[in-house]
């Protein structure tokens, strides 16, 4: 199953309760899953998911940690839990991508756009890639990216292929994005400042008899992105290049 996370868990059948809903009652604090996952989304949000433990949960919370395990057991559940709880945001329902005007290439572009922004809203997302999560909103997600797909004549693998395919390639973009980014707030200095900064020293140092193609190329990029990179323009170049490619292969089947 395409871009389905997931857990390290030693008991998968409890998250799998958890993720749909059998949950425990509100405590007395009115403490519940949801205010808990709440707390660790905001928590990984600002400072990353390694700062995410049951006891800065629990001091976000203002409850002893304790408190916490009676409504989930472990930070690998409550991981989970806030995977499965960012998805919710993605789409109204999952009809909504296939019935964008366009067709099949405008839907899987606006779902492209989506997943690239819940990345850039939560980059934690990035560190759970390939892991396994198969709560509601998790499904509801794979539900909504595979009706456009459906029903143009692909297979079922195929169509689970194409989505890995575009999904993955976002999922590298963003995670290029938000290392420039942390490498610009790490070091002080945006890109166009290290590049005004490193750029004359460079020009010097690089040889463009011995290294022709590397000094025009790398010129043309930094000129045109002012940075070293530009991780959106690498997301539409790559995206177009995906579509393009998927297109003959819908082109030469039957429509069912």
């Amino acid at each position: 199953m395409s871009a389905v996370a997931a857990s390290n868990n030693a008991d998968p059948a409890r998250t799998i309760a958890l993720l749909w809903g059998l949950h425990p009652k509100p405590g007395r604090k009115g403490l519940t899953v949801g205010t808990i996952v709440t707390a660790g989304i905001d928590l990984a949000d600002t400072e990353g998911l390694d700062a995410v433990t049951m006891r800065r949960v629990a001091e976000r919370l203002g409850v002893g940690a304790m408190s916490l395990y009676t409504h989930v057991p472990g930070k690998n559940d409550l991981v989970d839990l806030m995977y499965d709880a960012v998805l919710a945001d993605l789409y109204r329902d999952p009809a909504e991508p296939a019935a964008a005007p366009g067709g099949w290439r405008a839907a899987m572009t606006l779902i492209a756009q989506r997943n690239w922004d819940l990345y850039r809203r939560h980059p934690w997302l990035l560190d759970l890639v390939g892991t396994r999560t198969v709560g509601p909103h998790t499904i509801t997600k794979y539900e909504a990216e595979l009706r456009p797909l459906d029903g143009l004549g692909l297979t079922d693998v195929e169509m689970d292929s194409i989505l890995t395919l575009m999904l993955t390639h976002v999922q590298g973009t963003a995670r290029l994005s938000s290392g420039t980014t942390r490498l610009s707030a790490e070091s002080g200095l945006t890109d166009p400042q290290w590049w005004q900064i490193t750029g004359p020293i460079l020009a010097r140092l690089i040889d463009p008899t011995r290294f022709p193609v590397a000094s025009r190329v790398g010129t043309a990029a930094g000129t045109a992105y002012d940075a070293t990179v530009d991780p959106a323009h690498a997301l539409r170049f790559g995206l177009d290049r995906i579509l393009d490619g998927i297109a003959p292969l819908i082109d030469q089947r039957p429509a069912r």
